[in-house]
């Protein structure tokens, strides 16, 4: 059973690991949008580097557990983030081979990376103590990222994809909806699993 590897999941040197995998992969997610942030007004800033952001939410779980702590705002926008970045991701990697019919080294990296973060996301739900007005401000935070992306056009850009960009903005916000539904079963439904991670003595 999966639970088995739980110890191994709150084990420091694991967490530590983590810490440093996800913090490279954050500073790389945020350089790989430079050139985007370059032409993004001001106002929208913060919300251009989709990924990069819900890589850095978990990497304030991570620190919190460590510290043997909960940061229950940053994992419910850890987890509902993770789950939908992570998934559209693959999917949108995904769709650039079927049109292209070709995908990169750069785009299986992506996918890889993205995958984890969504498994990631999840596999450390049983840690996490969110309550119900946690995970409403995180898909408040996640609708909200939304409308900037689809109404106010400040998605991740995939050149080959723009023309169906209202279906992938259709399909974004079902995955959206899907991802929230992903926390409320592991944080918040009776009966799950929970465990805690203690700090060394």
């Amino acid at each position: 059973m999966i639970s088995r590897f739980y110890p191994f999941l709150a084990n420091r040197s694991v967490l530590w690991l983590l810490l440093i995998i996800n913090l490279g992969g954050t500073a790389y997610g945020y350089y790989w949008y430079q050139s985007q942030l370059k032409d993004t007004p001001g106002i929208f800033l913060p919300f251009v580097p989709d990924s990069p952001t819900a890589s850095l939410f978990f990497v304030f779980v991570l620190i919190a557990f460590l510290l043997g702590k909960n940061w229950p705002l940053m994992e419910a926008l850890a987890i509902v983030s993770l789950v939908k970045y992570g998934i559209w991701a693959v999917v949108m990697n995904l769709l650039v081979f079927i049109v292209s019919g070709e995908l990169d080294w750069i785009g299986l990296m992506l996918m890889g990376s993205h995958l984890a973060m969504a498994i990631e996301g999840v596999l450390y739900s049983p840690f996490y103590r969110i309550k119900a007005w946690h995970l409403v401000l995180a898909s408040i935070v996640v609708l909200h990222n939304e409308i900037i992306d689809y109404v106010f056009m400040m998605m991740p850009t995939y050149h080959l994809l723009d023309l169906y960009i209202r279906e992938i903005g259709y399909f974004t916000f079902w995955l959206s909806i899907l991802s929230i539904g992903i926390g409320y079963f592991f944080c918040l439904r009776k009966n799950r699993f929970v465990l805690s991670i203690k700090s060394s003595s």
